[in-house]
């Protein structure tokens, strides 16, 4: 770890506790700055708020008091990048003009191994997997962080000059970004997504676009040339910039030719090698296998994960076949483009299950990708919406449930030999469950009662 001066005897507010928030105030603690946690939930019983209080860190619980900036001194803010900038804390923060920042910027601040960095509307976890794989199999001493994984400034005050950290973002954790600077630094694509956090699209962009912002000529930009407004973001940086497409040869990038992946004109892998479902997934190596050449991994490297790698969990994750019917959890897919992504992956009849937090989406751009559905299942508040979608697209069998775990057995109850059972819910988790992964799980544990 670097020893940064930058938060000695400063006065930091860190609001929101959970991994993020207690990895960031002993962190800080440890660099020597006087810090003052504020969360919601914290209680004198729970044992992170006991581990803080026996550092001599002040917990504050039960609301927001706007006392802790107008009565106390405050230099910086670190905040869970959950919560929104509708906070009053955060809204009084802003008018002192005092920085607002997420731990990624401190884990910048303080490690000592390069970073790469992946961020996108979709795609992110596989890729930051296949990156950190192919990079652990090449013997290059990867760590993997962020959105994935150990919290960034956790993994980054370990880290070594030996060491690189392949870190996954999301646009809650780079917009409280400043001088974060990664050495390699990707966009996959730009969707509409967390609009109700962002406000505008606008403002969502500039939070992706904010992963290029500090990059110089020293660092690498890896730009997906088949996405617009990616290649608009990337016009900006300083950095040096490499390309990925899958539908374009490319002089100087990674690209498809002859049912091959190259990069720079020299041949790394067949794409029928490769065992990792979905068109969509050829965009994710692609990235991936642009960010590893550059960190000179080996084709060979490259070839033994990509013909092991079936995916991650809660992401187009085959869980079992019940009765010839193939069941896929891909419960991450908390938009309409990852839905639509999962359903371009299959070609069998499909069962849809599909609903959660209403973010104000209508789901018509869902439609053009229903060819294949048969049946949706719906649940949550978005289920009246998904259904008017089915209906108009003439879907045959149509069914609301309370929940994933109901909605398996009824996906059960109308399918036949040969259909895929997909949970792909187009939504977020929080109408009904505290995370997608708890959404996956459920569903993963009612397929296992089937049997």
């Amino acid at each position: 770890m670097k020893n940064v001066k930058d938060y000695l005897h400063k006065h930091v507010l860190v609001i929101g506790l959970a991994k993020s928030g207690l990895a960031a105030a002993k962190l800080l603690h440890r660099l020597g700055a006087n810090v003052t946690v504020n969360d919601v939930k914290a209680t004198e019983e729970d044992s992170s708020v006991k581990e803080l209080m026996s550092l001599g860190i002040k917990v504050v619980g039960g609301g927001h008091p706007l006392s802790l900036i107008d009565e106390n001194p405050v230099d910086i803010i670190v905040k869970n990048p959950g919560i929104p900038y509708s906070n009053p804390l955060i809204v009084r923060a802003k008018e002192k003009n005092l920085p607002v920042i997420t731990e990624v910027e401190l884990a910048y601040k303080v490690s000592e191994a390069d970073i790469i960095a992946i961020t996108g509307s979709n795609g992110k976890t596989t890729t930051t997997t296949l990156i950190y794989e192919m990079l652990k199999v090449d013997q290059k001493q990867p760590l993997i962080a962020g959105n994935i994984g150990t919290v960034a400034c956790e993994v980054a005050e370990k880290a070594t000059k030996e060491n690189v950290i392949v870190m996954e973002l999301s646009s809650f954790q780079l917009l409280g970004t400043i001088d974060f600077k990664p050495a390699i630094a990707m966009i996959l694509n730009i969707f509409d997504a967390h609009l109700d956090y962002h406000g505008t699209k606008d403002e969502y962009v500039y939070a992706k676009g904010k992963i290029y912002e500090n990059q110089t000529n020293d660092d690498v930009s890896i730009i997906n040339k088949n996405d617009n407004e990616v290649y608009a973001l990337s016009e900006t940086s300083r950095a040096q910039k490499i390309y990925f497409s899958a539908s374009s040869v490319l002089e100087n990038g990674v690209y498809i030719k002859d049912e091959c992946i190259w990069f720079k004109g020299e041949r790394v892998i067949t794409i029928k090698d490769i065992v990792l479902p979905g068109e969509h997934n050829l965009e994710n190596i692609l990235a991936a296998i642009t960010a590893v050449k550059l960190r000179d991994v080996s084709n060979e490297a490259i070839y033994k994960v990509l013909t092991t790698f079936q995916g991650v969990k809660h992401r187009l994750q085959y869980v079992d076949s019940v009765e010839g019917r193939r069941f896929y959890n891909d419960s991450k897919a908390t938009n309409i483009l990852a839905t639509s992504k999962a359903l371009q992956a299959f070609s069998s009849p499909t069962i849809l299950l599909a609903g959660g937090l209403d973010r104000g989406n209508e789901f018509d751009e869902l439609k053009p990708f229903l060819k294949n559905v048969k049946a949706m299942i719906l649940f949550g508040e978005t289920a009246p919406k998904l259904e008017r979608i089915a209906k108009e697209s003439g879907i045959e069998h149509i069914k609301r449930v309370d929940n994933v775990e109901k909605a398996v057995s009824a996906a059960f109850n109308v399918s036949e030999n040969d259909d895929v059972v997909l949970l792909s819910p187009a939504c977020a988790s929080w109408d009904q469950y505290k995370t997608f992964e708890e959404r996956g799980d459920i569903f993963i544990q009612a397929v296992h009662k089937l049997k």
